[in-house]
């Protein structure tokens, strides 16, 4: 950050879409404007140069398309932005290969300004932008069911796994306290120890690896 200021990065090849976010983002004293590169490709290499802590990426542009891009901009060298991927379509599949690229969560091109600017500041203090519930619908809805691989979970403790579970099938801490009879400050530390141990980045990541390590299959209702 430069002087406590957010720096903020928008990839998107709309020049009109383009120039009214950068006028909202350029009105926040708490936002510094740091680049619209308008394709993927352009945009992994101004990641690399301005160090933005956010990016807002469009998903469908070309030379390169936000998924890929987002890919590629995290596993860079760290410290590593939040990405928010930009659609017109809430429930996509190309939302889902963003989801599990590692996008932090995604905003409809629609969304009101006021929004935006809670999603990026919310974003920036390490929460995830979309529910669990929400990413476990989709996912559910655009992913092959695969064989389980429990062993993936090994480093866990046994609490750890049942949080794990739990929180992969969207509960929310309360939720999951209340069905394990803990504390919710007890679980949001399990929470934060099972996102260590499996370098997850939020919830919504914690969401993408039970999916793709087939976990949740055989969990009726999920």
């Amino acid at each position: 950050m430069s002087g406590g200021r957010i720096r903020v990065m928008l990839v998107d090849d709309q020049p009109l879409f383009s120039a009214g976010l950068k006028m909202i983002l350029r009105s926040q004293p708490d936002l510094e404007f740091v680049g619209e590169p308008g394709n993927g490709e352009d945009a992994c290499l101004l990641a690399a140069e301005a160090a933005p802590d956010v990016i807002l990426m469009d998903i469908r542009m070309p030379r390169m398309d936000g998924i890929t891009a987002t890919r590629q901009i995290l596993a860079g060298r760290p410290p590593h932005p939040r990405i928010i991927v930009l659609t017109t379509i809430q429930h996509d599949e190309a939302v889902v290969r963003a989801i599990q690229a590692g996008a932090s969560g995604f905003l409809t091109k629609d969304a009101t300004p006021e929004f935006l600017l809670a999603t990026i500041r919310t974003v920036h203090s390490g929460h995830a932008v979309m529910a669990p519930s929400a990413a476990n619908e989709l996912l559910r809805d655009y992913t092959t069911p695969r064989v389980g691989n429990d062993a993936v979970l090994d480093g866990l403790t046994a609490r750890e796994k049942e949080v794990f579970l739990l929180a992969a099938a969207g509960r929310a801490n309360g939720e999951i306290a209340a069905e394990l009879f803990l504390g919710e400050a007890t679980v949001k530390t399990h929470v934060a120890n099972v996102l260590g141990k499996l370098s997850l980045r939020s919830r919504i990541q914690l969401v993408v690896f039970a999916y793709e390590h087939g976990l949740l299959q055989a969990k009726p209702g999920n």
